[in-house]
């Protein structure tokens, strides 16, 4: 009778064909046309055949309908010719056989009869739940219920979220379907509203169903699930309330009804759940959106960043096989200083004399260790040490460096778009910012060939540039720079390569993040020389564990190494003041 072909972009994703009607169109599973996406309703929008002819309705939604790029309610005869967009998504219908069939579905809330019987999961009403607001089956509410069976038996959940929340959790859900099925803005334009505008009427649509058509038990915080059901809708669902909590330094979900965080370095399980994988790809998408970035089956992966800096990577099926999984570094709202880290313990005052010495002296220096080991925040801290005067280029994957300077330049690196083109890389920053006449230049992470262009930078009248690379180890991170310096593509012997380093790199910083959460300098090395083809490195200090106190806390102390830079004899010569006892070892206190 009729044959529906989806278009994302010019890419055709489906061709269903349609034999009996009406043809609903949304997002949930037992649609005939299934688009998934935060922008498309549940059941969106359907077509019906009346009079001999096809016409689409539009089933009331957020976002609405759009036909020839015109919203509209409802819109008929359609033909093949007729553009209709939904979301992200185009369609094109072609009739293929016609015969005289009057729709099946009276009222446009609920889903028809056939879809009904074709669906596994039924919908019943709720006692105090008004007629065109529906209830998933026993299954599905079992199926809510698993977060928190899971979380009994996992033992692992934090206190964040108290048991109110955990009791509105189906709630939750019911007033999110309700809200979709029965949320009509057709006669507004929504693209033309502002956040806080959307915000506004949303909150209100919910109120109205929360406090009219649903009899809520009176131990469930209507406020709070309304805030709740808001955040999940425009916002960042249950992630919000993580993202406002200062102890929480990051956030990994791993299925919709599966968040961990991560605070003092210590990950827990969080109470917290989303209400659908939809809901989970709604807040990816609405991350990602503003940056001009997209997330489908094409490119199953994104690199984003929320307002606040904060780090985002995403990744969807069919690449997760347990639901989209979203996993967000927090970004500092106070700027750390030297004073923070050494009361936090990450290195002691001599240590970070040192490198305040190291940074005004213009000295190149690498800062090397594992992924969340405090890598990112040293550098902010060491960049903010370079005097005032200085012409600073900074360079990352995603603006996360905080630096309080008055000459700054900051760039980004930019994926390529669906295309696979506009791609601009660390590596074609860091030649641009050559260009720049830099007194600095800070590039937040090396991982491929821009190595060789930053060692080329640090020996071509750049001093005191600095950087972060993935290590376990200072004499790791010699061999990662060889091989990202091949990775470059151009043929260059090892000698070489290792003669390029020696002469670039004074200083190697080693983070690391402990068994118990903490993060410290675990030694900062002088880079030497080369001596019978190997890199030389010095340790200047370093800190020495000695075991684990009652709480599992690492026990250790920071000392010198008994080995004085090379280049503070230099500076004693020119008559600088430095202090040599500070590299003095020291004994276990």
């Amino acid at each position: 009778m009729l044959e529906v072909k989806v278009f994302e972009g010019e890419r055709e994703l489906d061709a269903v064909s349609i034999k009996e009607m009406p043809c609903l169109i949304g997002k949930h599973k037992s649609n005939h046309v299934v688009l998934p996406g935060w922008t498309v309703g549940k059941v969106h929008a359907e077509i019906q055949h009346k009079d001999g002819a096809f016409r689409l309705i539009d089933r009331g939604t957020l976002v609405g309908t759009t036909v020839n790029n015109e919203r509209v309610v409802e819109y008929g005869p359609l033909s093949e010719h007729d553009d209709i967009a939904i979301g992200s998504f185009r369609l094109k219908v072609r009739p293929t056989a016609q015969r005289k069939e009057s729709p099946s579905v009276a009222d446009w809330g609920l889903p028809s009869a056939a879809t009904k019987e074709a669906a596994p999961r039924t919908q019943e009403r709720l006692p105090g739940m008004a007629p065109s607001m529906a209830q998933p089956a026993p299954e599905q509410a079992a199926e809510r219920r698993e977060p928190e069976q899971r979380e009994a038996e996992a033992g692992g959940a934090d206190d964040f979220d108290n048991r109110d929340y955990l009791a509105s959790f189906e709630w939750r859900k019911t007033v999110h379907q309700a809200l979709l099925q029965t949320i009509d803005l057709r006669r507004r334009d929504i693209r033309s509203l502002s956040d806080e505008a959307l915000r506004t009427e949303t909150d209100a649509l919910i109120r109205e169903i929360v406090h009219t058509k649903l009899a809520l038990p009176p131990e469930i915080d209507r406020e709070g699930l309304i805030h709740d059901v808001l955040d999940e809708v425009v916002g960042l669902g249950p992630l919000e309330k993580l993202l406002a909590d200062a102890a929480v330094t990051e956030i990994m979900v791993n299925r919709a009804d599966e968040i961990f965080v991560e605070r003092a370095g210590k990950l827990t399980r969080c109470s917290a759940a989303f209400t659908s994988d939809e809901a989970v790809r709604g807040v990816i998408e609405r991350i990602v959106a503003p940056l001009g970035r997209r997330i489908d089956e094409s490119s199953p992966m994104v690199d984003a960043r929320l307002k606040d800096g904060s780090r985002v990577n995403a990744i969807i099926p069919p690449l997760a096989l347990k639901g989209p999984t979203l996993t967000i570094r927090k970004f500092s709202k106070k700027m750390l200083g030297v004073a923070d880290l050494v009361r936090f313990g990450s290195a002691s005052d001599p240590m970070f004399e040192f490198l305040r010495v190291c940074v005004e002296q213009r000295k190149n220096i690498i800062i090397s260790g594992g992924t969340g080991s405090g890598k990112t925040t040293l550098l902010n801290v060491l960049s903010n040490l370079i005097p005032r005067g200085e012409r600073i280029v900074t360079i990352e994957d995603a603006a996360e460096l905080q630096l309080n300077h008055p000459h700054l330049v900051s760039l980004e690196s930019r994926p390529a778009n669906v295309e696979g083109k506009g791609a601009v890389l660390i590596r074609d920053l860091v030649k641009n910012s050559l260009r720049m006449r830099p007194d600095r230049i800070v590039v937040g992470e090396c991982r491929g060939g821009e190595a060789l262009d930053m060692l080329q930078a640090m020996n071509t009248g750049h001093d005191g540039s600095l950087t972060t690379a993935h290590a376990n180890t200072p004499r790791d991170v010699i061999s990662r720079l060889e091989v990202m310096v091949l990775m470059a593509g151009m043929e260059i012997p090892v000698s070489a390569i290792r003669e390029q380093i020696a002469s670039a790199i004074d200083i190697i910083v080693q983070q690391t993040r402990s068994a118990d959460g903490s993060r410290r300098i675990t030694h900062i090395c002088e880079v030497t020389g080369v001596e019978a083809g190997k890199i030389q490195l010095q340790d200047i200090f370093r800190f020495e564990q000695r075991g684990f106190d009652e709480h599992g806390k690492v026990v250790g102390h920071y000392t010198g190494c008994d080995a004085i830079p090379s280049f503070y004899e230099d500076l004693q010569r020119i008559g600088i003041r430095v202090d040599l006892h500070a590299f003095d070892r020291v004994g276990a206190v």
